[in-house]
């Protein structure tokens, strides 16, 4: 039977995280971050006037989710890289039964104000 995976530490309720913070939350190594800055274009922390990189609540959340797909899933970068793209792509197209639900609503909005 497998071990349960060790759930991650909670993402406190800030705007920016520097990157020792991010290293802590996620479990990896501050070189391993700066890495998949270079990997994942989607990784792409703000810097302040001193350079030091700031990690908004998004940023982490990606970053844990490669960190599933590199290490649970046994994923190549190039993979990951990827999938994630894939599930970008699914999310951005609008499926027709949305349209269709959409267009419902414009038109109820549209028979009340008339």
């Amino acid at each position: 039977m497998k071990n349960p995976k060790p759930p991650h530490k909670e993402i406190p309720d800030k705007l920016y995280f520097r990157i020792g913070e991010v290293s802590k939350i996620a479990g990896l190594p501050t070189y391993v971050l700066r890495f998949w800055e270079s990997e994942f274009s989607r990784i792409r922390p703000k810097r302040t006037s001193s350079r030091q990189r700031l990690y908004t609540r998004s940023d982490i959340e990606l970053v844990l989710k490669i960190k599933h797909l590199l290490y649970e899933k046994k994923f190549t970068i190039q993979g990951a890289r990827q999938h994630l793209s894939a599930r970008t792509d699914k999310k951005k197209t609008p499926t027709k039964q949305m349209l269709g639900d959409l267009h419902a609503e414009l038109k109820a909005i549209r028979d009340l104000l008339g």
